[in-house]
């Protein structure tokens, strides 16, 4: 594994040479340098002015990074890392020595990862897309990402993960982004970093990325309009937004078509955009076969604006076929209907202010949801609070409040909250502290009562950039968080400074599982019949399609739960009914999940839903 890192480091390090030294050094002045013309012996944002002198700015940047690197690695050496790992392991075990997996589930594999997984998404393929940005630091009580970077030093990176290949070096490819010119000043170039972006599904299994940052102090907005094709493993520049966007929120509405709202401008931090977007334009085709790849397709700006006080702003497309947008304010909930371009005004929320906590559409049977649950955000609220019918209530609380978690439903329709803080990122001791109170490692289960109960706990702690998904076999795959990867990372000088966790649920130690042998193939209408086969089809009592998770931040507009109507059973053969409209499951790529009378679910297989 080493000797590979050793190769790809070189390559990496000549290419990004290269392209340094193929770029003429930035104008005086420009943002993110000196304006005192290069004096000898000084430095400039970490940049030794004598060196830039002799090799170019660019390059002297280059070095600074590196050495940068290295210092972190002294300040937080490996055996303190090694150490504080073997704690959490050995601190996990002993929490969970009583559990009972076949009533909490377990915490079955941990295994490193080439990326830190600030941005997943499970694709129709089985594999799972992870992206974030090349660390400039590897001392966890600091800044790892390169927010505040002007240059090449602030680039994107992505990986995809075959869960089919294991858990080793091996299971991993590397997809670099689009190499791209950045509007900071330097024009050098360098995969996009596309870190802090917003994304969701096309209908033909292809991820839509918008935004990113540019750079500067507290970051900035980048225009940046990507798709990633699965097909192909590859990516594909789209026409650039009319604005910056950094955090902002993207959601699928009914006709397929993106919609891209809120994050901070290319004007920097504290300047959050109202203008709202959809992608593709209208006049332009929506890309609905696996060969329909958008490039340099063109985004349309709306007529409503949506002004968000707060970036990534939870975003649904419910069965009425609008847009539900929930802010992080109290006061900033909102309805969007992109049929009339119109906004109006939902209902304040109970709560106040909510940081990073995470919100669900709540499974509504064989109908599309029409009501969202909204958990987290804030460490001293443990209650839960649910939108329906245009109406708030307060629901049953988790056992006590948190931020930077993620909730999934599972294919039973439970749910199930992983990861969290108390705050950004403090864990219990200050901020950057990657020591971690262990209640923020402990898992949080509802069952179709509604109450919440605690589970497991994980090994990592999670806070800011976690994420989790659920995998086709019903695993749940949990990742994330930079800072506590790197304070517990085994080896940091090797290619591997991210780590997976994988959790089994409950229904994974129940017994045998239904299996699903065969479905279509083509496209399924909605409202279609349509059948499938099941070597143990007498035992099937439900059949649920489960939306594909693309997450980031806590925000995770993707997720969707509905059942499916059986209308008979004949031999292996297994009568199913789609969902009615597009509305009630936009049109796309879904697992199917069947499951026996213990609620057990078999492995899923992929449909595609909804027919031109």
């Amino acid at each position: 594994m080493r000797r590979l890192h050793r190769s790809a480091l070189l390559s990496a390090t000549a290419v990004v040479c290269a392209l340094i030294l193929s770029t003429a050094p930035p104008a005086a002045g420009a943002p993110g340098h000196g304006t005192d013309g290069g004096t000898a012996g000084g430095t400039v944002g970490g940049t030794d002015t004598a060196e830039a002198a002799v090799i170019g700015v660019g390059h002297a940047r280059a070095h600074a990074e590196l050495r940068r690197a290295a210092k972190g690695a002294v300040e937080y050496p490996q055996a303190r890392r090694s150490a504080s790992l073997a704690a959490l392991a050995a601190s996990q075990r002993e929490s969970n020595a009583a559990v009972e997996a076949a009533v909490s589930g377990r915490f079955a594999e941990y295994f490193p990862s080439p990326d830190f997984g600030v941005h997943v998404a499970l694709l129709p393929t089985g594999k799972v897309l992870l992206f974030s940005f090349s660390r400039v630091e590897t001392d966890p009580t600091k800044e790892t990402g390169p927010t505040d970077r002007i240059g090449p030093a602030n680039a994107g990176r992505a990986y995809l993960w075959d869960p089919a290949k294991g858990t080793g070096a091996r299971a991993f490819r590397k997809v670099t982004p689009p190499v791209v010119l950045m509007p900071d000043g330097t024009h050098a170039p360098r995969p996009a970093p596309f870190f802090c972006a917003g994304h969701s599904f096309l209908p033909n299994g292809m991820l839509g990325v918008f935004g990113g940052n540019t750079g500067g102090k507290g970051g900035s907005g980048a225009k940046l309009s990507f798709v990633f094709d699965p097909w192909t493993e590859g990516w594909y520049r789209n026409r650039d937004m009319a604005v910056g966007r950094w955090y902002p929120s993207v959601v699928t509405g009914a006709d397929g078509r993106q919609i891209i709202m809120s994050g901070q401008s290319e004007r920097g931090t504290g300047t959050p955009t109202p203008v709202v977007e959809r992608f593709p334009a209208p006049g332009q085709p929506v890309p609905w076969r696996p060969y329909d790849i958008p490039l340099d397709a063109p985004v349309q700006r709306m007529r409503f604006d949506a002004p968000f006080r707060n970036d990534y702003p939870h975003l649904f497309s419910l069965r009425d076929g609008k847009i539900y947008g929930l802010g992080r304010d109290a006061d900033q909930q909102w309805l969007f209907d992109t049929r009339t371009q119109t906004r109006t005004d939902l209902p304040r929320r109970p709560a106040d202010f909510r940081g990073y906590g995470s919100a669900v559409p709540l499974p509504a049977g064989f109908d599309g949801p029409d009501s969202v649950l909204v958990l987290g955000g804030d460490p001293l609220d443990p209650n839960t609070y649910r939108l329906s019918g245009g109406a708030w209530t307060t629901e049953e609380p988790r056992a006590f409040g948190r931020t930077q978690d993620d909730t999934l439903i599972l294919p039973d329709s439970t749910l199930l909250t992983v990861n969290g803080a108390k705050d950004t990122r403090d864990y219990g001791f200050g901020p950057f502290n990657p020591k971690a109170d262990l209640k923020f490692r402990r898992t949080e289960l509802r069952g179709a009562d509604g109450r919440w109960r605690l589970g497991p706990a994980q090994r990592l702690p999670r806070g800011y950039h976690s994420n989790a998904l659920v995998l086709p076999d019903g695993r749940v795959m949990v990742t994330g968080d930079e800072l506590q990867q790197i304070a517990n990372d085994p080896d940091i000088k090797d290619g591997m400074d991210g780590s997976i966790e994988i959790y089994e649920p409950a229904y994974l130690h129940r017994g045998a599982r239904p299996v699903l042998d065969r479905v279509p193939a083509g496209e399924i209408a909605h409202g279609a019949e349509f059948s499938v086969e099941s070597s143990t089809a007498v035992g099937v009592r439900r059949a649920v399609l489960l939306a594909p998770t693309t997450v980031t931040h806590a925000v995770n507009t993707s997720q969707r739960h509905l059942e499916l109507r059986m209308t008979g059973v004949r031999g292996r053969t297994i009568g199913l009914r789609a969902p009615a409209t597009s509305a009630d499951a936009p049109p796309g790529y879904y697992m199917l999940f069947l499951l026996d009378a213990k609620g057990v679910p078999g492995t899923a297989r992929w449909i595609k839903l909804g027919r031109r």
